[in-house]
């Protein structure tokens, strides 16, 4: 596929570099529903583009810990590297994951263009050591410090479960739109945790991108699937980007590979989940999901 400068400059520009892939027009457009590459470059909403797999930090995160830090540092530097030799572009933190210094060493001798970093803000009591919970603003700086970045490419609010967030974070969202127009980040948006602070999400032209718990089996999801599956498709097709998270269920369908491939399938095969996020905690975690998501999507493709 040729590939000319402006194609190759624009994604560039939003975290992914030539070596990835810069999707074709007809790819965009789906959402690279065509293709059978686990690893595709996918739009994620209107700013950014991403892998269609991400790593997650927040296996039973909190306090700054994670289930991949507590197996220690080093360890956790080499599941990212492996993921990113995997083709791996997606990396999704949080201030409760505490994930940002480690990743940070892990990818310092990649080009920052070549991958997307996602982070999310607590705003929350409970979860971080410290009691005070500054501004976006302030918070940011430090993530910049954390991560050795100059810009972060999707800050979202992290677990609202309100349905009258829009309202409560209005402050928020005002600096995190300044934050934007700056070039410090590229997009924000949300983290949900609650069908009605999802329900609010539609409409909300504030929000770039959503992160929504989703699999087939209700498993540490908001509702039902049948529930929050109708909310999903209303919320994409407003061109808000979607991240999906809880695809393995927080683990529980991590020994059982049956509803593991239930659930990859079933979120696929909605349409309106863009790139789906893991808590990866080994190299063969890696491995096998990838894996899976390729045979999914070989087996959809035969079917259309």
């Amino acid at each position: 596929m040729s590939i000319s400068r402006r194609s190759f400059l624009e994604s560039a520009a939003v975290g992914i570099s030539a070596s990835v892939g810069v999707l074709s027009a007809r790819e965009a457009t789906l959402g690279g529903s065509f293709s059978k590459d686990p690893l595709a470059v996918v739009p994620l909403g209107k700013h950014l583009r991403v892998t269609r797999i991400g790593m997650g930090f927040g296996m039973r995160g909190w306090n700054r810990e994670s289930n991949l830090s507590r197996r220690g540092i080093d360890h956790a530097e080499r599941v990212v590297r492996h993921a990113y030799e995997r083709g791996i572009r997606l990396f999704d933190h949080a201030d409760l994951y505490g994930s940002h210094q480690f990743f940070a060493r892990a990818l310092k001798d990649k080009p920052r263009d070549s991958y997307c970093v996602v982070s999310k803000i607590w705003f929350h009591p409970r979860g971080l050591p410290e009691e005070d919970r500054p501004d976006a603003d302030v918070v940011v700086k430090r993530f910049l410090k954390e991560l050795n970045t100059d810009y972060i490419d999707l800050v979202q609010m992290h677990c609202m479960m309100r349905p009258d967030w829009p309202t409560l974070m209005e402050r928020q969202m005002e600096i995190l739109e300044r934050l934007k127009e700056q070039g410090i980040i590229r997009a924000h948006g949300v983290s949900i945790h609650g069908l009605a602070a999802l329900q609010a999400v539609v409409g909300e032209d504030w929000v770039d991108v959503v992160h929504v718990r989703i699999n087939p089996y209700g498993e540490k999801m908001d509702a039902p699937a049948q529930q929050v599956a109708p909310v999903v498709e209303k919320i994409h097709s407003s061109g808000i980007g979607v991240i999906g998270m809880k695809i393995v269920g927080e683990g529980a369908f991590s020994k059982d590979k049956e509803k593991l491939d239930a659930s990859i399938q079933y979120v696929l095969g909605l349409g309106t989940v863009d790139a789906m996020i893991v808590g990866f905690e080994t190299e063969e975690d890696i491995d096998d999901f990838i894996a899976r998501v390729e045979k999914a999507l070989v087996a959809m493709t035969a079917r259309t």
